[in-house]
């Protein structure tokens, strides 16, 4: 059975700058250093109105293979991940195949998960590879929650950022490579509501609805935006976390100590120190890098670890995990490949 291996990784991020400045002007009640206290972020890229998730992902991957030097017409798998498809069908990653003139003998699809999406896109490529269906698969991570965001929620305008991530998923390691190892896989379909655009598929579809606010004027809702209840999204994090990591280390033989660093989902600074005290990592093993990005989704963990390996010289075994929207949680280790 073949192994399958993280062979390079690029990012593409959107030219319109969304800082704390901006947000504060239009808020004036949440001051630049209260915005950055509260989240890590001073600043996130938007898409243009006319940019799609589609267009992103084509962006991306022009630059992946140019960074990387990679033959086009060896791709034999496509993988889309998004929440916001071009349209609700065709699926996007077909549209993405024929833009980036990928061969017609590809296979393309979308998956529809957000902030673990990275995590079960490397279990789906590596189902691919280590079957042999496939031998060089491109994984895409792309979206555009600013087009879902309202304008007047302050609360995840301040969070989310734009993006698109590409990742090769190989079975031919280079001496960059690193090994995806084996997951572990959590989810509580009974939280949905806690993170949704309720308006937005077959099940509740309207042409539009009203922004909803309190008695003291403060927006609530619109339910063809997203909403997002944070407390029990956090709940849900400390709760699951800690034993996803237990679990991860345990199935793949290993201990803390064999982890050179830790990779989560870049949620916002508070949840992200908090999980980090309740697993006991070690602080200058967990690493961050969301300041100048912000929450980008399925993206979030594929751009922190190209920094991680940019930055950093002691890189061996990475644990990953992802967790929110669905509500859906997943984790694995990536070792760096060692010749013989």
């Amino acid at each position: 059975m073949f192994k399958a291996y993280i062979d390079g990784i690029s990012y593409y991020l959107p030219k319109n700058s969304l800082d704390n400045a901006s947000i504060s002007l239009d808020h004036p009640e949440w001051s630049i250093e209260k915005i950055a206290e509260k989240t890590g972020i001073s600043n996130r890229w938007i898409a243009d109105k006319d940019e799609s998730v589609g267009d992103m992902a084509v962006k991306a991957a022009n630059k992946f293979f140019e960074e990387n030097n990679i033959n086009k017409d060896e791709i034999d798998f496509l993988l889309l991940c998004t929440q916001n498809p071009d349209y609700t069908l065709p699926t996007t990653a077909c549209i993405v195949q024929d833009k980036l003139g990928l061969p017609k003998t590809v296979g393309a699809l979308d998956f529809n998960l957000g902030c673990s999406g990275y995590v079960y896109g490397l279990g789906l490529a590596k189902g691919l590879v280590v079957t042999g269906q496939a031998k060089k698969v491109l994984l895409i991570t792309a979206d555009v929650y600013s087009k879902i965001i309202n304008e007047k929620d302050k609360s995840n305008k301040t969070l989310f950022g734009d993006a698109a991530t590409v990742s090769l998923i190989t079975n031919e390691p280079t001496a960059d490579s690193f090994e995806i190892l084996d997951f572990c896989y959590g989810t509580d379909g009974s939280g949905y509501d806690n993170l949704i655009v309720k308006n937005s598929g077959t099940n509740k579809y309207s042409e539009s609805t009203p922004d909803e606010f309190d008695e003291n004027g403060k927006y609530i809702s619109n339910d063809s935006c997203l909403f997002m209840d944070g407390t029990k999204i956090f709940n849900f994090t400390a709760f699951n976390v800690p034993p996803m990591i237990k679990d991860v280390l345990a199935k793949n033989t290993m201990m803390d100590s064999d982890i050179s660093y830790y990779v989560f989902h870049q949620a916002n600074a508070f949840m992200l120190d908090f999980i980090r005290k309740r697993c006991k990592i070690e602080e200058d093993k967990f690493f961050v890098s969301m300041n100048d990005v912000g929450n980008t989704v399925s993206s979030s963990i594929p751009i922190a670890l190209k920094r991680l390996v940019n930055e950093k010289s002691d890189v061996f075994n990475i644990l990953l995990c992802g967790f929110g929207v669905g509500l859906s949680i997943g984790g694995v280790i990536i070792k760096k490949y060692e010749s013989r």
